[in-house]
């Protein structure tokens, strides 16, 4: 009896290798929200034995057969049999609803350890000196920040993280920037807060995906008005935003998207997808990288309107901006985003633009420290 316990063993445990020997490969690149890693080059990027072998260690990880089945089941048996989230990365929610974990989330959904007088005097120096640097250059600067889904929609969450706190770090920076002011209607308030056009919005549609961080066409389309109402009254040469009449509103039956890809749960997770068409055709194509989409997660993304006499505009950005990106380019012959919460007096100097847009996440107010020096005096 015990030679057979342990020859059943020892079959389990073969199998993934088996498999792997047999030509199965075990991993569904499009199951998880992260890049797989891929089998070691031997050509000219091996620097030792040690290192290939490293680098198949992680190969094999991510590829062992009946992987990306063994993933799914284990995300479904702490999801669906035990009612929690299957990994620390991601929050379960309420009602089918899933939220980002990391990356200072909680802190910032809970509103602990507020930002010192200290951290808000080097907000105000940072923004304060790239807005001013920029107005003796004739460029307009607009500072917001996007907020999670927490902040829109608490009431989803679940009861057991509570807020500790009764004010946010994003009510802390907005607060001390609305301060700011040298008497100018046009320049004296720089940073825009959209979070209430974004709770009036929630009240007769969904704005955020459930299944993923960001928010969706209807968010993204009311955060993009204000930021373009915003502008235009320091550019009135960036047209009018786009209305809601301009759009037709569609449901998508899709895959699971981030948060399902992190918890391995792209196949099994559904999310409908409020989205937006536009009625009429959009001009702004992507010219940087060739072939990404005006979505895409670049390091630098660069749109342009062929011959058009539009304003120019670099956006300093996160992942928050990726939805936003269709609506904005639109406003502008060429824009430039860059995937960096920093400013960069030196891509600007290049670029020569009419409008500077800086965007944070909310939650990286917890991790993200700004160079004030960064901008030239």
């Amino acid at each position: 009896m015990n030679r057979l316990l342990v020859l059943i063993f020892v079959v389990i445990i073969a199998l993934p290798l088996a498999a792997n020997l047999a030509g199965v490969d075990g991993a569904d690149p499009g199951a998880e929200n992260r890049e797989l890693a891929s089998f070691p080059s031997v050509e000219g990027s091996m620097t030792s034995p040690a290192d290939f072998a490293s680098r198949f260690a992680l190969w094999f990880d991510d590829h062992f057969g009946f992987r990306s089945r063994l993933v799914r089941w284990y995300g479904e048996t702490r999801l669906f049999g035990l009612g929690v989230s299957p990994t620390s990365t991601v929050i379960k929610g309420r009602g089918g609803w899933f939220f980002y974990g990391e990356d200072g989330s909680i802190d910032d959904y809970a509103h602990v350890d507020p930002m010192t007088p200290d951290a808000l005097e080097n907000w105000r120096a940072a923004t304060t000196r790239a807005r001013d640097w920029l107005r003796g250059r004739g460029v307009a600067y607009l500072f917001f920040i996007a907020p999670d889904k927490y902040v829109v929609y608490p009431e989803m969450m679940p009861t057991t993280i509570r807020q500790v706190g009764a004010v946010s770090r994003t009510d802390q920076l907005y607060d001390t920037l609305s301060e700011v002011s040298d008497g100018s209607d046009s320049s004296g308030r720089f940073a825009v807060d959209v979070r209430p056009p974004l709770m009036q919005a929630k009240t007769s549609e969904r704005i955020y995906h459930q299944t993923d961080t960001h928010w969706n066409d209807r968010g993204a389309l009311v955060a993009y008005q204000i930021i373009v109402d915003a502008l235009r009254r320091q550019v009135p040469a960036v047209p009018p935003a786009w209305s809601r009449e301009d759009f037709e509103p569609v449901t998508r039956d899709v895959e699971g998207m981030d948060l399902a890809g992190m918890m391995g749960l792209t196949r099994v997770l559904r999310e409908v997808d409020l989205a937006l068409v536009p009625k009429r055709g959009r001009r702004a194509r992507v010219v940087e990288p060739a072939g990404a989409g005006p979505m895409a997660e670049e390091g630098r993304l660069v749109t342009e309107i062929p011959g058009s006499s539009l304003p120019r505009a670099v956006i300093f950005r996160d992942s928050f901006v990726s939805r936003l990106v269709p609506f904005l380019s639109e406003h502008f012959s060429r824009a430039v985003y860059l995937w960096q919460n920093d400013f960069d007096a030196d891509v600007v100097s290049q670029e020569h633009p009419d409008v500077v847009i800086q965007e944070i996440v909310g939650r990286h107010l917890y991790g993200f420290i700004p160079s004030p020096e960064l901008v030239p005096k």
